[in-house]
Parts: structure tokens; sequence; C-alpha cells
């Protein structure tokens, strides 16, 4: 049986690995970015002027890289697993174990899609900003929900590619 890594990925779900895999690279620019920014903050400090409102530029920035950085995470079957439990298992075995897992990210996926996109309009109809720099919070949300919307598409691609294992497929 292939290893659904190993797949070939074409239609729909090759143009959302593309989508999920391209949402990561962003992800890895705004992670760049903030270690940049706290570069410039802490030599700036060294000279007399910190770059203002560098903490809160890095609590956003990890936010929103983290969330990015999920769906590729399932998408490539990249999350933590317990192999002494699976090393002795059939192909079969792991693949319904992975397709449990894909059902669940999914559902976690749709639960914190929900509860952050309530969250955003809690934030947004409060007013609340950051401190130093009045950044408004909700702003944040936004590519969060992004990432949360892909989380669910790259459970949907990997409970495609698991059940595709289940049926002798390769």
């Amino acid at each position: 049986m292939a290893d659904p890594a190993e797949l070939r990925r074409t239609g729909w779900t090759g143009a959302a690995v593309r989508l999920i895999t391209g949402w990561a690279l962003l992800g890895g620019a705004v992670l760049l970015a903030v270690v940049l920014m706290n570069v410039a903050s802490i030599l700036g400090a060294m000279f007399g002027s910190a770059v203002p409102g560098d903490f809160e530029m890095t609590e956003v920035g990890v936010a929103v890289a983290v969330f990015a950085f999920l769906p590729y995470t399932q998408v490539t079957d990249g999350n933590v697993t317990a192999d002494i439990f699976t090393s002795g298992a059939g192909p079969r075995t792991v693949a319904l174990l992975k397709l449990l897992g894909a059902v669940i990210a999914f559902g976690f996926a749709l639960l914190l899609l929900w509860r952050m996109y309530e969250g955003m309009g809690d934030q947004r109809d409060y007013g609340y900003t950051t401190t130093i720099l009045q950044f408004p919070i909700w702003l944040a949300f936004v590519p969060i929900l992004i990432s949360l919307g892909l989380l669910a598409l790259a459970a949907l691609v990997s409970l495609r590619d698991h059940s595709h294992v289940l049926k002798g497929g390769a």
C-alpha cells in the first residue's frame, strides 16, 4: 500500500495542497518578519530607540504564524504520532487510525473556526486594541480564521488519502 504522503494529488486535492503550502510559506514569512523586528528592536534598544510595540507585534505575528502552519502539518502527516503503538500494525490499521485522526482534526477545525469567529466579533464589538500601537485585535483573527478553514480542508484531503489506502488504492 502506498503511503498517503506519496499519493499523487491531482484535482481538488492537488489544488488544496498547493494553497495550503503557500499559506504555510506566508506564515513562515510572518515569523521571519517577527524575528527581524525583534532583532531591530534589540539593536535599537542598545542604541536608545527600541521598536515601539514590538511585544504586541510579536504576540500577533507568532499567533498568526502558528495557525498558518497547522493545515500544512495536517496535510503532510506531520502531526506527532505514537509510533510505538503502530510500529507492528499493518498499513490498513495505520490508515484507519490516521483516518480517525483526520476526522478529529476536521471536527476540531470546525469547532475552533466557529468559536474564533465569535471571539473576533466580540473583539471588534468591544473595540479592543493593543496598548501601544492601538492595533485592533480583531484583525489578527482574520488570518487565523483562514488558517482554520484551511485546516478543515487539509483534514478533508487527509480523509480522502487515508480512505483511499483503506480501499486498497495506491
